[in-house]
């Protein structure tokens, strides 16, 4: 993570107003809260912005499942309701909600026949309201919060920092050591730990209701971000380019980090979810969804369609099967 190269990927000047406005008297602040600001702030956040930000398209920055089509709600819709099935419940007694959709999406059940009382959506920082039944789904929610930053020099961690001068940010390590349960690690180890994503679970979770649980993301176990990704996991996505420039174009450009699937699947346990599972996309849906797929399947089969092309996008290893993950409890 480096400096802004040049005046397309500068900060804003608004931008610049907010980051200095809330930074310490050094100018500083832990690179956790630059993300927040960056993100979700109500002026300045790369999510509050009235744009299309997900899609194909050469002004969108990321597609994500839901850019396959109707398609991923029907294997959304099959796979949860014959999980709740399976556990001895009536799908058409729960509401399915979907947190964090894009506001220029109706959900993933658009469309799509459902199985389920009602579908409802709930925007980034709307209020949860979750109660009884319900089916709580996200896609790419996680991922989408902000992560303390530490790196390990001299036989400690240390926090990462942005620090503001002279109109330009640069990362800096912060003077207040790090508080982090990482073992001791190689030299200049990177380790960007997601606990806001762990926040928002342990929220969701703690409201008055009770179902299924479906996150599909990506993310990692917490030894494998101890140990097998020196170079964090934090990166930056404009126009569909991948980036380390965390500090380029901020409020403009997408900043996202892995999920860490131990802290999730603890706070399942601790709110009374049984027996969490976790499975890549891939096999969750052929598992659970199967019947979608191999309608699907033969109803396309003398043609490649576009409904076709983006059910093997969803499923195939190569692209979403295997990048995504889905960790599914039923409480």
């Amino acid at each position: 993570m480096g400096s802004s190269p040049d005046s397309s990927s500068a900060p804003s000047n608004e931008f610049l107003a907010v980051f200095s406005d809330q930074a310490d008297a050094n100018g500083t602040m832990p690179l956790a809260r630059f993300m927040a600001l960056a993100l979700y702030h109500p002026e300045v956040g790369y999510y509050q912005r009235a744009r299309v930000r997900v899609g194909r398209g050469g002004e969108t920055d990321f597609f994500t499942a839901t850019s396959s089509g109707e398609i991923f709600g029907e294997l959304v819709n099959a796979a949860c309701a014959k999980i709740l099935r399976a556990s001895g419940r009536d799908p058409a007694q729960h509401v399915f909600i979907e947190i964090g959709a894009e506001p220029a999406r109706g959900g993933v059940m658009t469309n799509v026949a459902h199985a389920f009382a009602r579908t409802e959506v709930r925007r980034l920082n709307a209020p949860l309201a979750l109660h009884g039944p319900c089916v709580v789904f996200s896609n790419e929610l996680f991922d989408a919060q902000p992560c303390q930053s530490l790196v390990y020099r001299e036989g400690r961690w240390r926090t990462l920092g942005v620090k503001l001068s002279g109109g330009r940010l640069t990362e800096v390590e912060l003077a207040a050591p790090a508080s982090t349960d990482a073992p001791p690690s190689t030299a200049n180890y990177r380790l960007d730990e997601p606990r806001a994503a762990t926040v928002l679970a342990e929220k969701i979770l703690a409201e008055p209701w009770q179902g299924l649980f479906v996150a599909i993301d990506y993310g990692k176990t917490l030894q494998s971000l101890w140990h097998d990704t020196p170079q964090g996991t934090l990166r930056a996505y404009y126009r569909h380019t991948q980036s380390n420039d965390l500090l380029a174009r901020p409020g403009e450009q997408d900043l996202t980090c892995h999920v860490c699937w131990d802290w999730l699947e603890a706070a399942l346990r601790e709110r009374g979810f049984a027996a969490p599972v976790l499975e890549f996309q891939e096999a969750f849906f052929i598992r659970h969804a199967g019947e979608v797929i191999a309608k699907a399947s033969a109803a396309e089969a003398a043609h490649f369609s576009p409904r076709k092309r983006a059910l093997l996008q969803l499923l195939h290893p190569a692209h979403l099967g295997q990048k995504f993950q889905v960790l599914h409890a039923v409480k």
